[in-house]
């Protein structure tokens, strides 16, 4: 048997609005997921290609950068740029490295490494 007094009746329909009014802000919230963090591979991808648009936009010795159809024109530099910035991280070095590659690999000379 169900309680139809007026107080019964009035605490059902409060009762009944709070679940109305919870609904609609459940519908109209927002879904907040987790990210996982980063696996180590991630980030190192991550690193890699920061590596890349710099070595193509800011480095770019034979002066390339103005056309993205040769973005992975320096892809084989990323590796050993990569392992000192893992290492030692000195920027004595990376210019070293750069200047060596430039020289070496391109038969670019730009004279000084100051420019890198």
């Amino acid at each position: 048997m169900v309680d139809m007094s007026s107080k019964a009746v009035t605490e059902r329909l409060r009762l009944m609005d709070e679940l109305w009014l919870l609904s609609v802000k459940l519908m109209n919230s927002k879904i907040v997921t987790r990210h996982a963090a980063p696996t180590r591979k991630e980030r190192a991808l991550k690193i890699q290609n920061s590596i890349r648009k710099i070595l193509f936009y800011d480095w770019d010795p034979i002066g390339i950068s103005t056309d993205s159809t040769f973005d992975d024109e320096y892809d084989a530099y990323i590796a050993p740029i990569y392992r000192i910035l893992v290492g030692t991280r000195s920027e004595e070095e990376i210019v070293n490295r750069l200047f060596q590659m430039e020289r070496d690999s391109m038969g670019v000379n730009r004279g000084e490494r100051d420019a890198l």
